[in-house]
C-alpha cells in the first residue's frame, strides 16, 4: 500500500497536500483499493463553504457507493473535472492524476491535526 510520506491523512482515508493556503484532497491508496472499480465520481461545487468532517462529494465503485469528506475546513476553489471522463484515474494514479478538489483552507493548522503517513499506515494496518 503507497502511503507518501509529506502527505496528510484523515481517519476516513483522504488525504491532503497542503501549497500555501490550498489544500489538495483524493482518497487514499487504501481507500481505493478497498473501493474496486471506480465508475463514477461526484464532485463537490466550486464556492461550497465546507467544515471539516462533512460529506462534500461520492464516489460510485463497482462495489458500493461512498462519502467523501473534506478533512479541513475551508471552500472549495477547483475540482478535477477529468475525473468526470476518466473516473477510473482514482484507482490508477490516486495521489497524482486522480485527486478530487481543491480548498482554500481558512485555517491552515487545521491541517496538523491530521494523522501523518506512519499514524496513517497503524490505522489501515491494524
Amino acid at each position: 500500500m503507497n502511503v507518501p510520506d509529506e502527505l496528510r491523512y484523515s481517519p476516513e482515508h483522504e488525504w491532503v497536500r497542503l501549497t500555501g493556503t490550498v489544500a489538495r484532497v483524493g482518497i487514499t491508496d487504501f481507500a481505493q483499493d478497498s473501493l474496486g472499480d471506480v465508475v463514477f465520481v461526484q464532485l463537490p461545487d466550486v464556492g461550497l463553504d465546507a467544515v471539516a468532517g462533512a460529506s462534500v462529494s461520492e464516489i460510485e465503485s463497482t462495489k458500493s457507493v461512498s462519502d467523501v469528506y473534506v478533512p479541513v475546513s475551508g471552500v472549495v476553489s477547483a475540482v478535477n473535472d477529468a475525473l468526470t471522463e476518466q473516473p477510473e484515474l482514482v484507482n490508477q494514479d490516486p495521489y497524482g492524476a486522480g485527486w478530487m478538489f481543491e480548498m482554500e483552507v481558512g485555517e491552515a493548522g487545521e491541517v496538523d491535526g491530521l494523522l501523518d503517513a506512519a499514524a496513517y499506515r497503524a490505522l489501515t494496518e491494524g
